[in-house]
């Protein structure tokens, strides 16, 4: 019996410690993690195009300054504003010196579907997101559901 309490002591001992690795120095901007270093995401609005039922979300350039060589990369975000559970995470194509996501709707062919995430709490505010699934070499971007804010990276 005192075996087993000791043992529930240390699990609750571990669960209630706080979080004390690299801190985002700016609230609701996502972050690459490297290791203890946080490298911030290419931000900015995507523009919609297209039609109503068939929307094409467009971002200036080729490629993004942010990049990372982990196919499954780690993101940390100290929210303020957007709500983590709601990030969703495309990939994008280069066509015509810009990127783009079609964004598939319902059961409409052709479109994108968002890629999984994985989204963990480690303080208060304080969230780490992951691809659940190994990610091909390209252009990237998390966007908060049902709006045009983008997040850029590239997996190199």
């Amino acid at each position: 019996m005192r075996k087993l309490l000791l043992v529930a002591l240390f699990c609750f001992a571990a669960w209630a410690q706080k979080y004390d690795g690299p801190r985002p120095p700016k609230k609701d901007v996502i972050y690459l993690v490297h290791a203890d270093n946080l490298v911030p995401t290419e931000i900015g609005d995507a523009k919609e195009e297209g039609k109503k039922n068939d929307p094409v979300y467009t971002f200036p350039g080729t490629s993004s300054p942010a990049r990372t060589p982990l196919a499954e990369p780690i993101f940390m975000i100290d929210s303020d504003t957007i709500r983590p559970d709601s990030v969703e995470l495309y990939k994008m194509d280069v066509r015509s010196g810009h990127r783009e996501v079609k964004v598939s709707g319902g059961s409409r062919r052709g479109g994108t579907k968002a890629l999984r995430l994985s989204v963990t709490k480690l303080d208060r505010g304080l969230y780490k997101l992951e691809a659940s699934e190994t990610l091909d070499p390209g252009q990237y971007a998390l966007s908060p559901t049902g709006g045009n804010h983008v997040f850029c990276f590239e997996v190199y």
